[in-house]
């Protein structure tokens, strides 16, 4: 009787420990897969987060001329890059901005930065401008004149990049004298700088928007 009570003690006590041994192994499998789960969902959230799109900018940049410049120092020349860059939005608002810098890519970067540090308001009646005006920078001058609609924009160069950006559709040009970039972007600049809006005219004359047009 007691070997008998003795076998029947020793097999519960392994059905016992294989019982916890299954139990061990399930946990285990368990603990494997909760890792994975978790992996795959931070890699959807990194996904997800990726998809988002930046906000696009309203202001245009145009490269009007990059040129290369060199500088006489002691020991030789040091070679440089001078970029202009026309800044504007088309919708009234526009800058000209000039660097150099020892890499072309810098030197547009700092021009774009100048530029928009320079940026002015342009009065627009009509997608045209308000009344005839001539500019001038260094030897350089340009002619401008209203047009009608449907005109388009006659200019070429940099004016023509200046007027684009600025947001006028229909515009007559002429550039007189010198024909660098630079100087007839300035011109441009100084001619749009120099309008005089309606409104203004009107209240020095005390007139009325209707009564000073017609």
């Amino acid at each position: 009787m007691e070997n008998n009570e003795e076998l029947n003690v020793t097999e519960a006590a392994a059905e016992v420990s294989t019982e916890n041994a299954e139990a061990t192994q399930a946990e285990a499998a368990v603990a494997e897969e909760k890792p994975s789960r978790s992996r795959k969902g931070r890699s959807r959230k990194q996904k997800i987060e990726t998809t988002e799109e930046k906000p696009q900018s309203e202001w245009t940049e145009r490269v009007v001329q990059i040129s290369r410049v060199t500088k006489v120092v002691k020991g030789g020349k040091k070679l440089s890059f001078r970029a202009i860059v026309i800044v504007g939005n088309q919708k009234g608002q526009v800058g000209i901005g000039c660097a150099k810098a020892s890499e072309v890519i810098i030197a547009i970067q700092k021009a774009i930065a100048d530029g928009r540090k320079n940026v002015i308001t342009v009065p627009i009646f009509k997608t045209t401008i308000p009344h005839p005006i001539t500019g001038r920078s260094g030897a350089g001058a340009v002619m401008l004149r209203p047009a009608s609609a449907g005109t388009g924009i006659i200019a070429g160069g940099a004016v023509r990049s200046v007027l684009e950006l600025a947001g006028i559709e229909n515009i007559l040009s002429k550039s007189l004298g010198s024909k660098s970039p630079l100087n007839a972007a300035n011109a441009t600049i100084e001619a749009l700088k120099s309008l005089t809006p309606f409104n203004e005219v009107a209240k020095k004359r005390g007139l009325t928007m209707a009564e000073l047009l017609n």
